[in-house]
């Protein structure tokens, strides 16, 4: 009776909690093993999970569970700019299925995240208040560009091993924000302040304001300017990579740097605003596009650094006609550094087919260079 109790209720909960490990590390990563599982269910259902991918592309995570996180975040910040931004992502992702694009792409939500992302903006820039039913026509249309966008810009890109990135959605939202404007009868917008603007001589910086907006400057990626749905953000980055998560973090440090050495408005680091184009760089060169080494660590900070500091020069200039910069920062930052040829850096440069997750990049990185180093040999 004492070896049967012991062998048996005792070692029920470590078994237990081996399953509930495995269970949580079947959803971290890019969740390879599930895409297989998925490909023999119905087609609705392998829909909802591309477009999960595209929700968590904004960040640079390939995870139908971040993305399934994500969108919950969202649902907490607005229901109604959350709507908006499903509806952009369906429409961006069923354009690239009915033109006949190539179905990996399609299956990796890279066709969903850019209409995703300008939908969003366009129902976060409104101001015509949530609920305004007419704003669904643009949100579409826009969804509908950024497809073909992508697959225009896709082919040209592809003869240097660049990513098309998030050009189709900086496009499109600056296209429709100049085409509408802040008096525009039916599709009006905020005008958007410059980070260089004029703020009292006796404003003082709250320290803890400026850690808090580090954090929000992840969530800023998906104009989310709330702390909690923010965190939950970061914890779908986390799932995906912790790598990239401290990155997102890190880069969001250094861009709120930047802003505060060339005294950027206080609002601007309070919500996140100076550091979310940081942290973009900083994750696309920190492991993702990179292997992660101290070389290409120092290279992630110089990134987020620079595209912090573009992206306040860029608010500025065009922030005088009203007009957000969004991520031009960041996306033209990284595909410079994505075409530096130096050989210290271009030796640690990950072809774009076989870029994974941070870690796992870092884990097959020395197998394919070997393989490459072999062949060359002979």
């Amino acid at each position: 009776m004492w070896a049967s109790d012991k062998n048996g209720p005792q070692h029920e909960p470590s078994g237990r909690r081996r399953r509930i490990l495995r269970g949580l590390l079947y959803c971290t990563g890019d969740m390879a093993e599930f895409q297989k599982f998925m490909e023999k269910k119905p087609y609705l259902l392998q829909l909802v999970v591309w477009c999960l991918r595209g929700v968590a592309r904004v960040i640079l995570a390939n995870n139908p569970a971040s993305g399934a996180l994500i969108l919950g975040a969202l649902l907490m910040t607005s229901p109604w700019v959350t709507l908006l931004g499903v509806l952009g992502l369906l429409t961006s992702t069923l354009t690239a299925i009915i033109i006949g694009q190539e179905s990996k792409e399609v299956v990796g939500g890279l066709h969903g995240f850019n209409g995703m992302l300008v939908a969003l903006l366009m129902g976060t820039f409104s101001s015509a208040g949530d609920w305004y039913w007419w704003l669904l026509l643009p949100a579409c249309l826009a969804g509908a560009t950024c497809t073909f966008l992508f697959s225009g810009l896709g082919p040209v890109l592809d003869r240097w091993d660049l990513p098309v990135s998030v050009f189709p959605f900086n496009t499109a939202i600056l296209l429709y924000l100049c085409c509408t404007g802040p008096t525009n009868p039916y599709f009006p917008h905020h005008p958007s302040t410059p980070p260089g603007a004029l703020q009292h001589s006796n404003a003082t910086l709250n320290t803890l304001q400026v850690l808090q907006g580090v954090v929000l400057g992840v969530g800023q990626i998906y104009a989310c300017g709330e702390l909690w749905p923010s965190v939950l953000i970061l914890a779908a980055v986390f799932l995906f990579s912790p790598l990239l998560c401290a990155h997102a973090l890190l880069g969001s440090a250094a861009g709120t740097l930047a802003g505060l050495s060339v005294a950027v408005r206080s609002s601007c680091l309070y919500s996140g605003l100076s550091g979310f184009n940081g942290a973009l760089g900083c994750m696309a060169v920190g492991g993702l596009f990179f292997t992660i080494s101290w070389r290409t660590h120092l290279f992630s900070i110089a990134c987020a650094f620079l595209s912090a500091y573009a992206d306040i020069a860029l608010s500025n200039l065009l922030g005088m006609m009203g007009v957000p910069a969004c991520s031009w920062a960041a996306t033209l930052t990284t595909t410079l550094m994505l075409l530096l040829t130096a050989q210290n850096l271009s030796a640690y440069r990950i072809p774009l087919g076989r870029v994974t997750t941070p870690e796992n990049n870092l884990r097959t990185h020395s197998h394919w260079t070997g393989a490459t180093t072999e062949s060359t040999d002979v």
